[in-house]
């Protein structure tokens, strides 16, 4: 098995990426260097000011062993006004200081006759591969994730996820998509994974077991869980703050089919956004399509889950082998099948 199974019933996008999603776009910055292996990876819902033409989002936190930044707010208002920033667990506030300085240079108001900006930072902890007190991580690098974002974009050991491990395999950057269809009409699923969660004997691909045999195999010597993994999950379907944060929670479906079960150190967060409309900025009215009714949104559901689970397994996939701080390695996925008699 060198590629990863379709995960569902339900097809893909054109691209397979959350990119499929009209208006989102993928970059990363990566840092590659003897004991650093890290970076960022930016998202973002749209090409315009998100400051000035939010969109409506929500997150669910599944476990809290996290350290991410921007979540009070959006549970509280219910929409993005930075793109979406990934990156290692010791950079986060230097990520968010380059969201607010970027936010800022476009709109010189901010913070002065206007509000204050709501960055927003989600992060894993890739300090097995990657030294993380060298804080290596720039504001700068966020600048050039932030301009490298595109319709296409890499995936695996990239970015935000140079660093990641995922079942005691290399993980990092995972994508897919599915199409939702309700009421004859076609809707577009999206999803994003960073992915650093899980232990070895617990992986199941599409159903089968496979990481137990992986796991005798390597002769893997697997300690508790103290990964994460930040799942992002994109639809143009017209859905409010709160239908978002209940496809949000469906994410959990999606990770759980790959053998996670969450645990104590593991920092396990979903976020959902619509591109179906924008909420502008300064309006007293905010116009908005009729949003789709609760009675009808099951297929999100599923296609939410299916396209989680399908980016899990496209981190695994698409990762390279990677040695980082102390001579530490961690194998692709590929690399351990292919290594199998």
């Amino acid at each position: 098995m060198k590629n990863a199974p379709h995960i569902g019933l339900l097809e893909a996008g054109a691209r397979g990426t959350i990119a499929d999603v009209a208006g989102v776009s993928v970059g990363h910055c990566t840092l590659d260097a003897g004991d650093v292996q890290t970076g960022v990876t930016v998202v973002r819902p749209h090409d315009g000011d998100l400051y000035r033409s939010k969109v409506p989002a929500a997150a669910c936190v599944i476990n809290g062993f996290g350290k991410s930044i921007g979540l009070v707010q959006i549970e509280e208002l219910g929409v993005l006004e930075t793109p979406i920033a990934l990156t290692n667990t010791f950079s986060v506030s230097t990520i968010a200081q380059a969201q607010i300085r970027s936010a800022c240079e476009s709109n010189g108001k901010i913070g002065r006759d206007w509000p204050s900006v709501n960055p927003l930072v989600l992060e894993c902890n890739d300090g097995y591969l990657n030294d993380m007190q060298t804080f290596a991580v720039e504001e700068a690098h966020y600048r050039d994730a932030l301009a490298a974002c595109s319709k296409d974009f890499a995936r695996g050991a990239v970015g935000a996820g140079r660093g990641m491990s995922c079942f005691e395999l290399k993980g990092g950057i995972g994508t897919a998509s599915r199409i939702a269809r309700i009421e004859g009409r076609a809707y577009t699923t999206g999803a994003l994974v960073l992915a650093n969660c899980g232990r070895l004997p617990q992986l199941t691909i599409a159903g089968d077991a496979a990481g137990r045999g992986l796991h005798a195999a390597m002769q893997s010597n697997a300690g508790p869980e103290q990964g994460s993994i930040i799942m992002l999950v994109a639809t143009d379907a017209p859905l409010d703050s709160r239908q978002l944060r209940r496809l949000a929670m469906r994410a959990a479906a999606g990770l759980a089919r790959t053998g996670s079960v969450y645990g104590h150190g593991s920092g396990d967060i979903a976020l959902a956004f619509s591109t179906a409309y924008a909420v502008p900025h300064d309006a007293a009215l905010i116009a908005m399509p009729p949003l789709l009714s609760d009675a009808f949104i099951d297929p999100l559901f599923q296609s939410t889950a299916d396209s989680i689970e399908q980016a899990v397994l496209d981190a695994l996939f698409s990762a390279e082998s990677v040695t980082g701080r102390d001579g530490h390695r961690r194998i692709s996925l590929t690399d351990a099948l292919e290594a199998q008699p």
